[in-house]
């Protein structure tokens, strides 16, 4: 009878084991199914729900709540505001005008009352509207013409024959132009036209150019002309000492030895906000191993890398420290903070975790206009001591490892080496978001033209978008800049390069992207809402903190 109870309580222990397992296991398909179909159907916008308040971080509302008083009464307000005036005016600046007048013929300038005394002109009414002029493709002929002596023809036996200079095709034996180069460059890698796209569009002009053409020009032009100027701005990038980096997947077809439905990888590396030339660079490896970090950095690159949480990043070198990505440990927490449920957000470990790293970006949004300098003081007197306190609470928390909380709460806990490194400069910045912006062109585009046939296309690919993103950075027309490249480096001398540079001052003012004269920069909100007043708080918080250690 004994041994029948024992095994029946052994029988209920672990059936109540696999209970709790079963219910862990659904409760963790259930965040990974919610989590789903937020990203499937919700915003991708990272910005923070209007309930997140900083107060909730300090506990404020509880200890200066005070129930006696009757609640707030409101009232609506209405108004109506005045229509902004200039705007069109903003949007048609810079634009070639084109003026069409509408008169009365001389012989109907008569008043109609009187019959016989002429009208006069009282004013013009203008309507205004956009003409677009679709592109041109026109047949080129370089006739080269050639001279003799007709007296050397007639009376010596050697005929000198003199040949009038011509610049050096492109191409030779090529229909290739640096025009016709620079429009498909730019259309698939800066609009995100695919080739068979653009053999399509060809067509309804009455031109015959099949995409293969089209992909050999690309690559030739890349390999022979284009990589001059990719090298140089590779050599330039490892001259500073502030980076970021970041790479993305890229499907090349015909690697050898690979399957095509192997994933190879873009490796993105650019400049600094501070730096003083803005610089883009792709690079294109088949796998994403640590040693492509290495042969790249490790050549002349010393300073500060900023990056996500990837470990190939980590210990490239000595002379490299990694910089973690504040906003990459945010959104750990932003997921975990959807799949709480509303009525339950309030004061949950999401909304806290939240409210402290929107604190840290609060602050930087204070920071921005400051010098280095001063930018490092403020960090280590507001922004450390909240860091410092964020990582405190989380090593207190505990989650199961696989669920989202406990993804959340490793995440920050193994960062924090690299998340705390942004305090060390104050050109520092608290995130990775410049290189995502920059490969972001390059993910647009792949979700258009899919794929790279060979690595020789998708290494030319990477020379064209680095040349091509650089281009934007420093304020130059994609087309205009890649067909100047394209009719100057044919003739060009190795000791010319450095003027065909995107920052150089000598490029022809058509390779400059037109800006408006009036365009004002993006204001940026001082000292209102509730954000100003957490500000002011948690100053008063730690400098009380500080008067009292004194």
């Amino acid at each position: 009878m004994e041994q029948k109870i024992q095994a029946l309580e052994a029988l209920v222990k672990k059936q109540s084991r696999t209970i709790v397992e079963l219910e862990l296991l659904i409760k963790h398909y259930e965040e990974r199914v919610l989590l789903s179909k937020i990203r499937q159907f919700g915003s991708s916008s990272e910005k923070s729900p209007d309930q997140l308040h900083f107060e909730n971080l300090f506990n404020e509302a509880e200890a200066q709540a005070d129930q006696t008083l009757p609640e707030p009464t409101y009232e609506k307000i209405t108004y109506t505001r005045k229509k902004r005036v200039g705007k069109r005016e903003e949007d048609l600046e810079g634009l070639p005008v084109e003026r069409i007048d509408y008169e009365l013929a001389e012989d109907e300038r008569i008043c109609p009352e009187c019959s016989h005394n002429p009208i006069r002109d009282i004013g013009v009414t203008i309507r205004d509207e956009i003409k677009i002029i679709p592109a041109q493709i026109i047949h080129v002929e370089h006739a080269v013409h050639a001279y003799a002596c007709p007296n050397c023809d007639k009376n010596n036996d050697h005929t000198p024959i003199i040949k009038a200079s011509a610049p050096s095709p492109l191409i030779i034996n090529s229909l290739a132009s640096p025009s016709a180069v620079a429009h498909i460059a730019t259309e698939k890698y800066v609009k995100g036209v695919p080739l068979y796209r653009q053999e399509k569009g060809f067509q309804y002009d009455n031109v015959s150019l099949s995409r293969q053409t089209m992909a050999n020009w690309l690559v030739y032009c890349a390999q022979n002309y284009l990589t001059a100027i990719y090298s140089l701005l590779i050599r330039y990038l490892l001259k500073e000492n502030l980076l970021h980096a970041d790479e993305t997947t890229v499907q090349v077809l015909h690697e050898p030895g690979r399957e095509p439905q192997t994933k190879s990888y873009e490796w993105l590396y650019r400049t600094s906000g501070c730096s003083e030339h803005n610089i883009v660079i792709y690079e294109y490896r088949e796998t994403r191993c640590q040693k492509h970090a290495q042969a790249f950095l490790n050549k002349n690159f010393k300073g500060y890398l900023h990056t996500d949480g990837y470990q190939a990043y980590h210990n490239l070198s000595q002379d490299i420290i990694v910089v973690g990505c504040w906003a990459h440990c945010r959104r750990y927490w932003e997921k975990l903070y959807e799949i709480v449920p509303a009525s339950k957000r309030n004061g949950s470990n999401a909304e806290r975790g939240l409210v402290y790293i929107n604190l840290l970006f609060a602050f930087e949004e204070e920071f921005h206009d400051l010098k280095p300098e001063e930018r490092y003081k403020k960090r280590l007197k507001y922004s450390k001591p909240v860091s410092d306190e964020f990582f405190e609470w989380v090593g207190s928390l505990q989650a199961l490892p696989k669920s989202l909380f406990g993804e959340a709460i490793h995440y920050s806990l193994a960062q924090r080496g690299y998340l705390e490194n942004v305090y060390l400069d104050g050109r520092l910045e608290i995130d990775n978001n410049r290189a995502e912006r920059s490969i972001k062109p390059f993910v647009q585009g792949r979700k258009q033209w899919l794929f790279s046939c060979t690595p020789n296309g998708a290494e030319a690919s990477s020379i064209i978008y680095s040349i091509i993103e650089t281009a934007k950075e420093n304020n130059l027309h994609p087309f205009h800049y890649i067909k100047y490249l394209l009719e100057i480096l044919p003739n060009a001398n190795t000791g010319d390069l450095e003027s065909l540079l995107p920052w150089s001052e000598t490029l022809p003012d058509c390779c400059r992207a037109p800006v408006k004269v009036n365009q004002k920069p993006k204001k940026r909100k001082k000292d209102k809402g509730p954000l100003h007043e957490a500000l002011i708080r948690l100053r008063e918080k730690f400098q009380g903190k500080n008067k009292s250690e004194a």
